[in-house]
């Protein structure tokens, strides 16, 4: 049996922008992609913990140590900049190996989204 697990996790990350004019996606700062083992095009949901919204979009790179995160598309509409968001991607493997499987999880400084 394949059961979908957590893969990776930005925990209380902060928007630093809402692009509603772009074709969608969230773009990420590629230091956080990298730290939490996230990579371009792959599928994540997003939680607003602001307003509860939940998104299902795709990953773009941000400028490494930027700490951008901006929503772009129909999803800049569910989020402000300044919003706290946590970013959560899924991989999809055997039971028995998603037993001792440990995600990657990320949790930047709040204030800035560095690593540090």
């Amino acid at each position: 049996m394949q059961i979908q697990v957590v893969k990776s996790k930005i925990h209380r990350v902060t928007v630093t922008g809402a692009d509603l004019n772009y074709i969608g996606s969230i773009t990420i700062d590629e230091d956080l992609m990298d730290a939490a083992n996230i990579i371009e095009g792959e599928k994540v949901h997003i939680v607003n913990i602001n307003n509860g919204e939940r998104i299902e979009t795709y990953v773009i790179k941000g400028l490494r140590k930027s700490g951008e995160i901006t929503l772009n598309g129909p999803a800049a509409r569910r989020v402000h900049k300044g919003d706290i968001i946590i970013i959560i991607s899924y991989g999809l493997m055997d039971f028995e190996e998603a037993k001792s499987f440990k995600p990657s999880i990320v949790f930047p400084n709040e204030s800035d989204n560095s690593l540090t």
